[in-house]
Parts: C-alpha cells; sequence; structure tokens
C-alpha cells in the first residue's frame, strides 16, 4: 500500500471497532429474484466504555445484486445510543474515537459511528456517518449518552 499510515489507521479501527449483532430485519419491499429490500438494525455496545450499547438501523438492498454482495446500500441509517448499565469511563478517554464501521458497498461507502466526548456537559454524543471515501459525509445521524449514576 503506497500511504502507510493509511493501512494502520485502518488496521487500528478494525480492532479496536465493536462488532454489531443484528436484532432483526424488516422487509419493505419483495424482490421477485434474490433477497428482498429490508432495514435491519444492528446493536453493539461501546467497546471501551461499559453500559453503553446503540442500535443503528440501515437499508439493505436486496435482489441478485444484493445477494451477491455486489450492491450498494443506501446512505440511510438512524442511530441510537442508551445506557444499558453503570457506566465506567476509561483513565484517557480520547476525545474523538471510531468504536464502530461497517461496509456499505463493496468499496467506497462505510457507515462509521465515532465517539465523541464533551466534558463539560459530562456527556458521550455518537455520531453516525455515512460516507463515500470520494465524496465526504452525505448522511449523519448523533445521539447523546449522559454519565449519570446507574440506580
Amino acid at each position: 500500500m503506497k500511504h502507510p499510515a493509511i493501512a494502520a489507521t485502518l488496521v487500528l479501527t478494525m480492532l479496536t471497532s465493536a462488532h454489531a449483532e443484528t436484532v432483526g430485519c424488516v422487509t419493505t419491499a419483495w424482490k421477485f429474484w434474490g433477497a428482498n429490500h429490508k432495514v435491519c438494525v444492528e446493536a453493539f455496545a461501546d467497546p471501551k466504555v461499559p453500559g453503553v450499547t446503540c442500535h443503528v438501523s440501515q437499508a439493505r438492498t436486496g435482489g441478485v445484486k444484493g445477494s451477491l454482495g455486489l450492491a450498494e446500500d443506501p446512505s440511510q441509517f438512524s442511530l441510537a445510543c442508551r445506557q444499558t448499565g453503570p457506566i465506567t469511563l476509561p483513565a484517557k478517554l480520547p476525545d474523538n474515537e471510531t468504536v464502530f464501521s461497517e461496509d456499505t458497498s463493496i468499496l467506497f461507502k462505510e457507515t462509521r459511528v465515532v465517539r465523541l466526548w464533551d466534558a463539560p456537559h459530562r456527556t458521550l454524543v455518537y455520531l453516525g456517518i455515512s460516507r463515500k471515501l470520494i465524496e465526504g459525509a452525505p448522511a449523519n445521524s448523533i445521539s447523546t449518552v449522559p454519565v449519570m449514576p446507574w440506580r
């Protein structure tokens, strides 16, 4: 690879990103050949902040191309993160860190969730972006989790 720094960043992102579990999918359009178009919900826990779970819903393209993994999914998604247990912040929490990443096409598109730390308000901010690597970030969403005692 021509840019070792980019390769290192990609490897680090893959190692530190959470792995999502599929909660379920709902068909939005029936396809005669191949998989149906659908919206799927996935859940992932923040890998460095115990007590936070996020849910991402994303459109999945069906048909023959979708069944073969060749379709480009739309840049449409929604993000919700909540406190699901006691939150324990690590001693050194980065101000900006990728916590989830998933490809939404073979080469050019991904959905990424980045955790930001809003220290003055003691709030974790989760920013979801769907981006084409060439054209920037056409879609985004945020969800916030205030760090409070768990009862």
